[in-house]
This record gives structure tokens, C-alpha cells and sequence, in this order.
């Protein structure tokens, strides 16, 4: 006969009666729903891979094909960038300076002036001016300055303005007043307004009485060829266009700077052969 169980409700066996099955524990667990719902939440979090936050996860694309770089933002440093540029820029334009200075400005002394022909601003001749004139009395236009013709037969005092800048005008004033000091023929005094119009030049001479050859040079392409980046500016040349001073600045803008350059110009004039 078998031995009763433990508890409460035991009650003996009865001959031939069977002891009843005990039930399954983990068939417990499955049957409790609360139990039951959280393992299936434990095992489906430990098959799911780690979450990639949203503002980090990169833009879908076709398959196979490679994901983008992260793009950075510049914003925050938009302010250096503009300072080493503007640093640059000046660091570049100082060393030009060091290196050329105004060099790169008109003929510089021992060089042969650069020949053009530019319409007088006082006559009918309207155009451009011609960078390779012909240099013989014959195909020359008298209502035109050719520096090549002057230079062979004279020194040459000559400058270059900006209509409306006072003191590019007061040069070309201070070479009017000039050339009432020197003997007619002695030496040739011009000036050559760099991009202006054949009216406001010609406007320009009646208003200051001027009556030393002015030209204009319309389309700037004389300014390009002496490199006319500055004035006042004039440029002293011996007969035969080879230039002896060079002279930039405010401080030649009157006839008293002016005139003793001028007679040196003359008393160094070579002796032709």
C-alpha cells in the first residue's frame, strides 16, 4: 500500500487507486498570462540588435551602395575662414609691394618710352588710340599726339590724369605753367587723360586754358601700356624716348618741383651723333 501524501486535503489511497500526476512547473509558468507575456518580452528584446539613434542613423540607399561621409557643419567657423582670406589677400598685396613697388608703374629710368598716337581732345579726331603709330611726317594725322614723332626731334615731359581727380589735374596745371618758362622748341610738355571721352576732356582744356597738347585715351589702352595705376605720374625722356626720371607722387604737382628736373633733363640731354 502506498504512503499518503503531505497536506491538508491527503486522504488514504484506496486499493488499487493510482497517486495523481503532480503537475509540470514550466507548464505553470506558461499558462500564468502576466508571467507568460513578460518572458516573451525578455526574449524578443535579446534577439532585436542595438537601437541606432534617429539623428544618427544614415540615409537609405539602393543596396550595395556605400554609405555617405557625415557632412560638417562650417557654420561656426565661417568668421576664421573670411579672416585668413582678408589675411591673405593683404599678405599677398604687401609682398607685391616689397617686391616690385611702383615698378610696375610707367618706364622706369634707362628704358625707351613705349610710342603711341592719341586724338587731341582741342581737334575733330575722334577714336582710339593706335599703339604702333607710323613714325614719318607723312602718315602722321596732326590732330593726334605721336609720341614717337616728339621724341625724335625733343625731350619730352609727360603725364597722365584722371578727369575729376583733383590732383592728377594740378599736374598737368603745373606742366601749363611750365611751359611758359622753357624756349619754344626747347622741350615738348603733353598729357594724356587715361579712360575719358573726347567731350569731357575737350571740356576739361577750356576750363583750365590749358594750351599744351592733351589727349585722350578712350578705351584706357595707353593706361595699360605705361601701367598707369597711380598719379600724378609724369615720365622726362631725352630726344630719342629714352626716359631719364620717373616722377610719382603729390609732391611733383607743382611747377617749382617740376622745373629743376626739367632743365636737368636738358643739360643731360645726350649729344646726338
Amino acid at each position: 500500500m502506498s504512503e499518503p501524501p503531505d497536506g491538508d486535503d491527503a486522504r488514504p489511497l484506496r486499493e488499487g487507486e493510482r497517486e495523481p500526476p503532480q503537475p509540470d512547473p514550466e507548464l505553470l509558468n506558461r499558462l500564468d498570462p502576466d508571467r507568460a507575456g513578460a518572458e516573451l518580452r525578455a526574449a524578443d528584446r535579446a534577439r532585436r540588435p542595438p537601437a541606432t539613434p534617429a539623428s544618427r542613423q544614415p540615409p537609405a540607399g539602393p543596396p550595395g551602395t556605400p554609405l555617405p561621409s557625415p557632412v560638417i557643419d562650417t557654420r561656426p567657423y565661417r568668421w576664421i575662414i573670411g579672416i585668413f582670406g582678408l589675411v591673405l589677400v593683404v599678405g599677398i598685396s604687401i609682398y607685391q609691394f616689397a617686391t616690385n613697388g611702383v615698378g610696375t608703374t610707367g618706364v622706369p629710368p634707362g628704358q625707351r618710352l613705349h610710342y603711341f598716337a592719341a586724338p587731341l581732345a582741342n581737334t575733330n579726331l575722334n577714336g582710339d588710340p593706335n599703339l604702333d603709330p607710323p613714325c614719318t611726317l607723312a602718315r602722321h594725322d596732326p590732330r593726334a599726339l605721336n609720341i614717337c614723332l616728339i621724341a625724335r626731334s625733343r625731350p619730352l615731359v609727360l603725364t597722365f590724369f584722371v578727369i575729376g581727380s583733383g590732383e592728377c589735374e594740378a599736374q598737368v596745371d603745373a606742366l601749363q605753367q611750365l611751359s611758359a618758362r622753357f624756349a619754344p622748341g626747347s622741350v615738348q610738355f603733353a598729357a594724356v587723360a587715361v579712360h575719358a571721352s573726347h567731350s569731357a576732356t575737350a571740356a576739361l582744356i577750356r576750363s583750365r586754358h590749358w594750351t599744351i597738347p592733351v589727349a585722350y585715351d578712350r578705351d584706357g589702352s595707353v593706361g595699360g601700356l605705361y601701367g598707369v595705376a597711380v598719379c600724378p605720374m609724369v615720365e622726362l625722356a631725352y630726344r630719342g624716348g629714352t626716359v631719364k626720371d620717373r616722377l610719382i607722387g603729390d609732391q611733383w604737382q607743382t611747377a617749382a618741383e617740376l622745373e629743376p628736373r626739367v632743365q636737368a633733363l636738358l643739360r643731360g640731354q645726350p649729344v646726338s651723333k
